[in-house]
């Protein structure tokens, strides 16, 4: 099984970046974390990270385009207004989870808003890294549901 984990803007700057949200851990950090995580599911993953929204564009396409089995997708700030993210989720035929490392629906009113939620399959925030754990664990148990 083969995860594509993107991550949008800004989440390059964990460790730095409003450390009482996001906490002191690094973008290095995170991807190590989900790494060891999706080894013990034995799921493969790729990372791509990107402050511009055509290249979380192209990376989608990608994802269509190699066949992969599933997304986790951290829009960053383009989750409240990227339509042209939406489109490019829509596209795909495999399971996507929305992923906030911090509690969206608790935060400034704007961030409750999400453009590409009703094109992912599953959403998961609130709890700091483990939220992307969560979502690898719910795409491999879609998964399995599906084959059965």
């Amino acid at each position: 099984m083969k995860i594509m984990v993107i991550n949008g803007p800004n989440l390059d700057m964990l460790g730095s970046r409003e450390p009482g949200i996001y906490g002191s851990r690094t973008y290095e950090d995170l991807c190590g974390y989900i790494r060891e995580a999706a080894q013990k599911l034995e799921i493969e993953t790729e990372f791509y990270q990107s402050n511009y929204e055509g290249g979380i564009i192209e990376t989608l396409h990608s994802v269509f385009l190699e066949n992969y089995d599933g997304v986790l997708i951290n829009a960053g700030a383009y989750t409240h207004y990227s339509y042209a993210i939406r489109d490019a989720i829509a596209i795909l035929k495999c399971p996507v989870v929305e992923v906030h490392i911090s509690d969206v629906m608790n935060r400034d009113d704007f961030r409750k808003i999400s453009v590409i939620e009703e094109v992912c399959t599953a959403k998961c925030y609130g709890r700091g890294f483990d939220s992307y754990i969560d979502g690898l664990e719910y795409i491999k148990k879609y998964l399995k549901t599906k084959q059965e």
